[in-house]
């Protein structure tokens, strides 16, 4: 068990106490040893259990807990709360903005006991008649319990992108395996799936079911599996895999079949002619063949989707899509200055060290106050350290930048002065999510048309199954960014990936520049760069038009540019 997981166990421990209205001193401690966790260089499970109680912050008892934790995934503790509490109500913690002590009240005295019956009870509008509930919050939980059983059944790619790696060894790795690869939404890299799908090339179908069915991290389920297909779990992976079978001559037709969306294999190329229609005219020997055999330029599998692709595969004018080595520096960063777990000296000589350029710091402003945001003497200090480290480290080069809050009016929380000392400000929302699409929209404009702002942080504010994000008017937005010249954050972090890849598209062809930032929070982070990528290959974004894949002459000149 990783401290990511025992970290997550540790949080849900504290939600389940409160739940229950258990003694606030010990929830605040099962907290705290939470956050030591996520802090830690170290993963716990290669330190042994007299090392575990040293660590500062991590008492004798919690210590055991942990140890049982790493022994058998769960603890003594935890296993009683869960005895006491319904599995719907567990559930229910997955609502974004309503916590245990809401959720007790739904329980308890209301008599909700799952998703289910918390959506009836406020379509009944009971919930409003609850103490500490109104008509505004009972529609408010309404739409993030419409929102949470939405995402019932999905995960998302990042977590589950191992597992895929892991069983395409597997197959590499068996002589009865002829071709192999990922597929459905897995190859199309899409932010979310629900079903982890292979297709195995195979003349010996029998062969290859037992050679699955041998190894000690999968599971079948007979009844689910079929003559032409094996279904069933991966060990810890919370949605279920299918194999697909098929013979080798037809891998290829089969792979473009069911790699695509169905928009995409629909869609009119000519007449009556559609790629489906191709398929099924012959065997091909490849996925360029089938391609051109519809008259179509080949389509990488990310931009299967029936959006755009498909009329530039005609005219022959796919964009050549951004790679990892096109990107030359990390913009919009965090360190120790504000709620980061690494010193801007760490955070550059690694970012350095990966065979970047340069990076751009940008921690959080002022208005954080949770986040320890930099007042002005701090941003002062961080400038000065800033100076100091280019001199000694160039010719890498640290640009200071700030995640300026936008306020409820649009405004950056600065005054000009400090905000005209940045090399370039990530202008984002933090706070006042709740707003309906013309005050976030008209929030997010005002802040576009501010002349400091040089990028436009995670536009919806979103959570990736777990909260929405509020809504704006994409185009409006957009629109303005490129009137302004704005550029337009690929928030990389697997949990955000905002701007969503479905506007991406619309964004270049107003000739937005978009820019893939990590929000690292430690070094670790700068690894989620690789998921903004795909998430900006899937909206056909070019090295061109990625504001972090200029080397370091040319974004100098440029963020001197939007200075003057």
């Amino acid at each position: 068990m990783t401290n990511a997981e025992i970290k997550t166990k540790l949080k849900l421990a504290s939600k389940l106490m409160e739940l229950h209205g258990e003694n606030p001193f010990k929830i605040r401690g099962y907290q705290t040893a939470a956050d030591t966790i996520s802090d830690l260089d170290k993963e716990l499970h290669g330190l042994t259990t007299d090392e575990i109680p040293q660590i500062e912050g991590i008492g004798k008892g919690m210590a055991a807990n942990i140890v049982q934790l790493l022994e058998r995934g769960s603890f003594d503790g935890m296993d009683q709360l869960l005895t006491n509490t319904p599995e719907g109500v567990v559930e229910m913690f997955k609502i974004s903005g309503f916590g245990p002590k809401k959720i007790a009240v739904l329980w308890k005295e209301g008599g909700v006991e799952s998703l289910d019956d918390l959506l009836r009870f406020c379509q009944q509008g009971k919930v409003a008649k609850l103490k500490g509930f109104a008509e505004k919050s009972q529609e408010t939980l309404m739409n993030a319990v419409e929102f949470t059983i939405s995402c019932r059944g999905y995960e998302r790619y990042a977590n589950v992108e191992p597992v895929m790696k892991d069983l395409l060894s597997f197959f590499e790795n068996h002589a009865a395996v002829a071709l192999f690869s990922e597929t459905g939404d897995l190859r199309r890299r899409m932010e979310t799936v629900n079903q982890m799908d292979f297709l195995v090339a195979s003349d010996d179908f029998e062969s290859t079911r037992k050679a699955i069915n041998q190894n000690d991290k999968l599971e079948e389920n007979e009844l689910m599996s079929g003559p032409f297909s094996w279904y069933g779990y991966y060990e810890k992976c919370p949605i279920p895999v299918k194999i697909r079978f098929c013979a080798t001559d037809h891998f290829y037709n089969t792979l473009v079949e069911t790699t695509a969306h169905p928009r995409h294999l629909n869609a009119t190329i000519e007449g009556e002619r559609t790629l489906k229609t191709t398929i099924v005219e012959k065997v091909y020997p490849s996925e360029q063949a089938i391609y051109e055999a519809a008259g179509l330029a080949p389509v990488v599998p990310e931009l299967r989707e029936g959006e755009f692709e498909v009329e530039l595969a005609k005219q022959n004018k796919l964009p050549n899509l951004i790679e990892m080595n096109d990107l030359k520096g990390i913009l919009h960063n965090h360190s120790t200055y504000s709620d980061g777990r690494h010193t801007l000296r760490q955070m550059a000589e690694h970012c350095r060290d990966l065979g970047y350029e340069y990076l751009g710091i940008s921690d959080h402003s002022q208005t954080a106050v949770y986040a320890s945001g930099l007042q002005d003497f701090r941003v002062k200090e961080q400038q000065e350290e800033i100076k100091k480290l280019n001199e000694e480290l160039a010719p890498f080069k640290i640009f200071s930048g700030i995640e300026s809050d936008i306020l409820n009016d649009g405004s950056l929380d600065y005054t000009d002065d400090i905000l005209a000392s940045f090399d370039f400000i990530v202008a984002s929302v933090h706070s006042g999510l709740t707003m309906d699409i013309t005050k976030a929209t008209n929030r997010l404009l005002a802040a576009i048309h501010n002349p400091y702002t040089t990028i436009l942080g995670h536009m919806t504010g979103r959570l990736i199954l777990e909260r929405e994000g509020y809504p704006v008017d994409h185009k409006a937005v957009i629109d303005a960014c490129a009137e302004r010249g704005v550029v337009i954050e690929i928030n990389a972090s697997p949990y955000r990936l905002d701007i969503d890849w479905r506007w991406v598209h619309y964004a270049l062809e107003k000739g937005v520049m978009l820019s893939i930032n990590p929000d690292a929070h430690k070094m670790e982070g700068y690894k989620d760069m690789y998921y903004g990528l795909l998430a900006g290959r899937k909206g056909g974004l070019t090295k061109d038009m990625c504001l972090n894949a200029m080397t370091l002459p040319e974004i100098s000149k440029y963020f001197e540019g939007r200075r003057k």
